[in-house]
C-alpha cells in the first residue's frame, strides 16, 4: 500500500477484494507457511537421499592447502568435502554437479547443451566473468527495469499502457493485439539485426540494448495479460475445478523444460561472459529443434484451458504464432552464423517433436537420461515451482497497476523539459 500514490487510496477497498484473501487474514498466513514447512520438510530427506552416505559424514578437510590461501571455515571445509564426495560417488547428484556426456551414436558437429560442472564456478570479484559479477548485473538492470518502467511514479511503463489503450479505446482485445504485433517486431527484430549491429557496438553492448526494449515490453503485456484474462466472452472458467488445475500444473511445469534453454549458459544472459549463437544439439534439442515454440504451445495450452475467454484465446493465439515465426527466423538465423554444421543438425532433428525420432534420422543414446540430469534443468524445475508459488502475488500485482492507473511522467521528465 506504500507504493499507492495518495489518489489512489480511495480505491483501497476495491483492490483489497481484488487481493488474494490470505494478504489480509492471519489465520490463512499461517496456514500458507505452515504448508510451506510442511513442504520443505518433505523436500529435505529426498535432498539427503542424493548424497551418499559416506559425504555426509565427511567431516574432514586435507592438511596439505596453499599456503597463499586463507584455510575454508568449518562450514565451507564440510560443504566442499560433500560435493567432491558427491560428485565421485555416481548418484543423481554428482551428474547434475558435474555433467557428463553421454554415449554418442554419431559424432556431434553441435554443441552439448546445458553442460555444468561445480568445479568451475566460483563466485569471483566484482568485475571477474564469475557469479558476483553476473547477480550485479542482473541486480542492475532490473533495478533500472523497475524505477524506469514498473513503478508508476518514476517510470514510462503506465505512461506506454495508456497511450496503447488510447488509441483502442480501451478495448483490452485490441490493446493486446498491438502487444502482439510490438513484441515480436521488436524482440525478432533487434534479435535479426544482432549479426551488424554487434559490428558497431559491440556484442555485451547489443545484448543490453536488446534487453532494454524486449524486457519492459514483456513486463507490460504479461501484467496486463494478467489483469485482463476474464475480459471478453468467457466460454468456460475451470480455475477451481481440481482435476483441470492438475493438468493445467502439469502442463505448465512440461513447458518449461522446453521454454527456456536460455539457462544453458546464464552469464551470456546477463553479458558476463560474451552472447554467442550457440548451434545445440543435444538433451531437449534431441525431440525438437526448436523448443521454444513448443513450450509455448504446452504454456497457452494450460492457461486456457484454465480460463476459457475470447481474450486469454487472442493473448495465447498471438504467442503461438509469434513462436512459430520464430522457429524460421531462428533457422535463418543459425544457418548464418553456422553454415553447413547447421544443416548437419537440421537434419538430424526436427521442429515437430519426436519427429526426427520417429522417422530414424535422430537416434537416441544409450545413456540419454545423462542429457538431462543436469544442473539447468534443475533449476528450471526449482524455478517453475518458485513461479507457481508466486502466481497469487502476481495476480495482486497486476491487480495494484490496475488500480493505480496513470501517473503522468516519470524521473527523466526534467531532461526535457
Amino acid at each position: 500500500r506504500s507504493f499507492v500514490p495518495r489518489h489512489a487510496q480511495q480505491q483501497r477497498t476495491e483492490l483489497e477484494n481484488l487481493l488474494p484473501d490470505f494478504f489480509f487474514t492471519k489465520s490463512a498466513a499461517k496456514m500458507t507457511c505452515r504448508r510451506i514447512a510442511m513442504l520443505l520438510a518433505a523436500l529435505v530427506p529426498l535432498a539427503r537421499s542424493f548424497v551418499p552416505r559416506h559425504a555426509l559424514k565427511a567431516t574432514t578437510w586435507p592438511t596439505s592447502r596453499p599456503s597463499a590461501r586463507q584455510p575454508p571455515r568449518r562450514n565451507e571445509r564440510a560443504r566442499s568435502v560433500r560435493m567432491m564426495a558427491a560428485t565421485e560417488d555416481g548418484g543423481p547428484l554428482s551428474y547434475i554437479l558435474a555433467s557428463e556426456p553421454a554415449m554418442q551414436p554419431v559424432e556431434l558437429v553441435g554443441e552439448d547443451a546445458a553442460t555444468f560442472k561445480w568445479a568451475n564456478e566460483a563466485w569471483g570479484s566484482l568485475g571477474e566473468r564469475q557469479w558476483t559479477t553476473f547477480f550485479a548485473a542482473v541486480g542492475t538492470i532490473l533495478s533500472f527495469l523497475a524505477v524506469l518502467w514498473v513503478y508508476s511514479p518514476t517510470g514510462y511503463g503506465d505512461d506506454f499502457l495508456a497511450s496503447l489503450e488510447a488509441a483502442c479505446g480501451g478495448n483490452s482485445h485490441l490493446v493486446t493485439l498491438l502487444f502482439g504485433v510490438l513484441f515480436p517486431v521488436v524482440h525478432s527484430g533487434l534479435a535479426s539485426l544482432r549479426p551488424y549491429a554487434e559490428q558497431v557496438v559491440g556484442t555485451r553492448i547489443w545484448r543490453v540494448v536488446f534487453a532494454s526494449f524486449s524486457l519492459p515490453l514483456a513486463y507490460s503485456w504479461i501484467v496486463y495479460f494478467i489483469a485482463h484474462a476474464h475480459d471478453g466472452l468467457v466460454f468456460w472458467d475451470l480455475q477451481s475445478n481440481p482435476t483441470a488445475h492438475a493438468i493445467a500444473w502439469g502442463l505448465s511445469f512440461v513447458s518449461f523444460f522446453f521454454l527456456y534453454p536460455t539457462v544453458f549458459n546464464l552469464k551470456e544472459v546477463a553479458a558476463v561472459e560474451k552472447p554467442q549463437v550457440h548451434l545445440w544439439e543435444t538433451g531437449i534439442i534431441r525431440i525438437t529443434r526448436h523448443p521454444q515454440m513448443v513450450g509455448q504451445v504446452l504454456w497457452s495450452a494450460a492457461h486456457l484451458a484454465m480460463v476459457g475467454s475470447s481474450f486469454t484465446l487472442l493473448t495465447m493465439a498471438l504467442l503461438v504464432a509469434h513462436h512459430l515465426f520464430a522457429c524460421w527466423n531462428g533457422d535463418r538465423r543459425l544457418a548464418a552464423a553456422h553454415g553447413e554444421r547447421f544443416e548437419v543438425v537440421k537434419s538430424r532433428t526436427s521442429t515437430v517433436p519426436f519427429a526426427a525420432i520417429i522417422e530414424g534420422r535422430q537416434v537416441l543414446p544409450p545413456d540419454y537420461w545423462k542429457e538431462l540430469l543436469r544442473a539447468p534443468y534443475a533449476l528450471i524445475a526449482v524455478g517453475t515451482l518458485g513461479a507457481y508459488l508466486a502466481h497469487p502475488y502476481m495476480q495482486a500485482g497486476a491487480a495494484l497497476v490496475r488500480n493505480v492507473g496513470l501517473i503522468e511522467g516519470g524521473v527523466l521528465d526534467p531532461l526535457f523539459n
